[in-house]
């Protein structure tokens, strides 16, 4: 089957505080770059760009690495509560779900959402979705995050939010951030889908909802797609997502719109990163925090964003 466009795939495990040895670098490549070539293959394969950021989802949200699905940081209640959402590029289609729990891939409640009349549900509304779904009850919880909630209980909950990745010998320090996972996605009829999954923050008061399931973290049109990470309270202040996608669909290329976005959140001292393709291929990544936990294949390669330099950073690569 001759292809009709290149596909092309970025994926993020979060943004941080930088990894502090190669060997951090090397524990998250070695989660991201399976991933990266299953999906890659089935977007190769044909499949649509949606179904292929829904599989990305489900690898990420089942690895115990990242703020996601199996592994989500535990509330200040000491319960797990999951965010996730999926937007079609081209129906412009948003569904999502809001502090789900007990579920093991909160991104398959935001695909069945896709076609229904109520596209975003919270957490009620969510659960009893997966009721009607019959899908098993399942516990996100691993002795780590465990482990993790109860020293910050003994310390007063001192740190407002928990570590981005969750092995052991990557626990950030207090000036962690966030761990999101997201997959934007180009298929071979040039459609466009974004998908982004959390766990949230980490300790927050109970009830707080993430960017995860907001436009301001998950946004695609025909002409671009954008999936974000790090602290939601800034990604919704600056409505990111949508506001990269927009000057895209508005005529900026999309290194453009990315520059643009970042130099703006920098001065408002924002600490993010966002992953992005647009319609032509062209595959960009920006990061205002230390570190953006992101692999991507251009159709020829894979490559990341691990060793990036510390500061306001955007990347692109056009083909």
């Amino acid at each position: 089957m001759a292809l009709q466009v290149q596909p092309k795939l970025i994926i993020h495990g979060g943004a941080g505080s930088s990894l502090k040895s190669k060997g951090g670098v090397e524990v998250v490549r070695r989660s991201l770059y399976p991933i990266i070539e299953e999906v890659y293959s089935l977007l190769l394969s044909g499949l649509s760009a949606t179904q292929a950021v829904v599989r990305g989802c489900q690898l990420l949200e089942d690895d115990p690495c990242f703020n996601a699905g199996t592994g989500s940081v535990l509330q200040s209640d000491g319960q797990v509560r999951m965010s996730a959402s999926l937007m079609d590029g081209v129906s412009r289609s948003f569904s999502g779900v809001i502090n789900v729990s007990r579920v093991r891939n909160p991104i398959d409640l935001a695909q069945f959402l896709q076609t229904s009349p109520d596209r975003v549900l919270s957490d009620f509304g969510a659960a009893e979705l997966a009721r009607e779904l019959q899908i098993p009850s399942y516990n996100c919880l691993t002795e780590l995050r465990l482990q993790e909630w109860i020293q910050e209980r003994q310390d007063n909950f001192k740190r407002t939010m928990a570590g981005v990745v969750a092995e052991e010998e990557l626990l950030e320090t207090s000036n962690a951030r966030r761990g999101t996972i997201g997959v934007v996605a180009l298929d071979t009829n040039g459609k466009l889908a974004s998908g982004t999954s959390t766990g949230g923050k980490g300790f927050e008061r109970i009830g707080r909802v993430s960017d995860s399931a907001m436009p301001a973290g998950n946004y695609a049109t025909e002409y671009a797609a954008v999936s974000c990470t790090g602290i939601g309270e800034d990604i919704i202040d600056e409505c990111l997502a949508a506001r990269i996608v927009v000057r895209v669909t508005d005529g900026m290329s999309l290194q453009e719109a990315m520059e643009r976005t970042f130099t703006e959140a920098s001065k408002h001292h924002r600490d993010f990163g966002a992953i992005a393709l647009d319609a032509q291929g062209a595959i960009a990544w920006g990061k205002t925090s230390q570190a953006l936990l992101a692999a991507y294949h251009n159709g020829n390669k894979i490559g990341d964003t691990l060793e990036l330099v510390v500061g306001t950073e955007v990347g692109c690569i056009n083909d």
